[in-house]
């Protein structure tokens, strides 16, 4: 009756898996994928190209090493945007190959073009060159993703003014930056540039950033920041963006500061990829920033068939969640009871010092009037923080005074996104500060803060 069994729009983290969980129990699948080349936003403007510039400018500017050889030590002295690029597009080279085998490997079709609705079980293809191609689906999947906000008052021009898709083709390094937008792409980004040794100027309108994250650990990262000589204007919105007579962004602040750089990058949201779907055709509607509800535990739309998954859902748009929700999608599409989610999952923030967290931050605990105490371990304290030279980075674990049960754990420093599944285990098998009092840690590593917490917080409780 229709082409396909399973038609998904967009080959990012939730497509890619939704389209291969839907081939492994045996439906035809057809990926469509507007750009060049498989892999959506998340491989070739968003979470790879990130995270790959991320460590090379830790690798090339020596960065781990300065603990021990001081602040003017680099491995590469005179560093510059195609030394960048050249480690980024051999990243994303092998990022495809292994997609695109993966693909192969369990009978994925693509079709390279831009989709549009006609109906809800029929999609228009319109390939690069113009021609078109009509095919029909008993399912759909949306998994266009988000593409950056970009207001009509800032004057973005690929040269001295970037949203955050296309600073990753940097053209040269600059030696001044200025970020407007302290989430977490704005965090990355003006850290990452920080660490290369660019004057760096984050802007943000509210007073705080990254209120998803405890406290005390943003307390630590912005000490870390200042510590740089990263300027923070916080609680200050920008009025007007100019561009002086050499193209430099002049950026003036609502409390009377300007700031000037030689490049701005523009990371104030980003939005739905929806509206060239024609998503009035197949009975469904976005909201204000292009984003399609659902129905949380199935992923299903306004229209049973049609689900929906990644960033264009929302919250909490991260590629790990995205990967799961596209599996879930594809299991329930066709009568398959994925088992329940875990109740905690973890948040990696990839800046420099990175940051990671999982379950419930102080703040969260204090609302809930739950009796608690805290543990912290400085990565200093550790052998392994030693060796390595780390004189920054912190755990903090919370437990609760009742149950002795694990209620979070955040992280700040050198190896926070990998240390944290530790807690996530423990946290989703319910287990209590026993586990780390009682438990051997290899010696040395980092992993021994989460004894040095424990203790930490033992010590206090018993004093309770």
């Amino acid at each position: 009756m229709y082409d396909f069994d399973m038609i998904v729009i967009g080959s990012g983290p939730s497509g890619r898996r939704a389209a291969v969980q839907s081939a492994k129990i045996g439906k035809s699948v057809l990926v469509v994928e507007k750009g060049r080349r498989v892999g959506g936003v998340s491989v070739h403007t968003g979470t790879i190209p990130s995270k790959t510039l991320r460590e090379t400018v830790l690798n090339l500017s020596g960065w781990r090493e300065r603990g021990f050889y001081g602040r003017s030590y680099r491995v590469k002295q005179d560093i510059d945007a195609g030394d960048l690029m050249a480690r980024l597009h051999k990243t994303l080279d092998h990022e495809v190959d292994v997609l695109e085998h993966q693909f192969a490997r369990n009978g994925v079709k693509t079709a390279r073009g831009e989709a549009r609705f006609l109906d809800p079980h029929t999609i228009e293809i319109t390939g690069e060159g113009g021609e078109v191609d009509t095919v029909t689906g008993a399912h759909m999947l949306i998994a266009v993703g988000t593409r950056p906000f970009r207001p009509d008052y800032v004057p973005f021009n690929g040269m001295s003014v970037f949203d955050s898709d296309e600073i990753v083709d940097l053209p040269k390094l600059p030696r001044s930056l200025a970020v407007i937008g302290a989430g977490v792409i704005g965090v990355e980004y003006a850290s990452i540039f920080s660490a290369l040794d660019v004057a760096v100027t984050l802007i943000e309108p509210r007073s705080t950033f990254l209120d998803f994250i405890d406290k005390e650990l943003i307390e630590e990262f912005t000490h870390e920041l200042r510590d740089r000589n990263v300027g923070l204007r916080l609680g200050a919105a920008v009025t007007s963006i100019a561009l002086d007579e050499r193209e430099r962004p002049v950026c003036k602040l609502a409390d009377g500061r300007t700031v000037q750089a030689d490049m701005l990058l523009f990371a104030a949201g980003r939005v739905g990829a929806t509206d060239r779907l024609n998503l009035d055709a197949a009975g469904l509607k976005v909201d204000h920033r292009g984003r399609i509800a659902v129905e949380p535990k199935t992923l299903q739309t306004a229209v049973p068939h049609i689900y929906a998954a990644g960033d264009v859902i929302g919250f909490p748009s991260l590629a790990s969640t995205s990967m799961e929700q596209g599996r879930v999608a594809a299991c329930h599409a066709f009568g398959l009871e994925p088992p329940p989610p875990p109740e905690f999952f973890p948040y990696g923030i990839y800046s420099v010092p990175e940051m990671s967290t999982v379950g419930m931050s102080e703040e969260e605990v204090r609302k809930r009037e739950i009796p608690y105490e805290c543990g912290i371990a400085r990565f200093r304290e550790t052998s392994r923080g030693h060796i390595m030279g780390l004189n920054n980075g912190m755990m903090k674990m919370i437990f609760s005074v009742k149950t002795r049960r694990l209620l979070g754990v955040h992280i700040v420093g050198e190896g926070a996104t990998e240390l944290i599944h530790i807690g996530q285990a423990v946290l989703n098998l319910k287990g209590t500060i026993d586990y780390f009092i009682e438990n051997t840690f290899n010696y040395p590593t980092l992993a021994e803060a989460y004894k040095i917490a424990g203790l930490d917080a033992w010590n206090r409780m018993t004093r309770v």
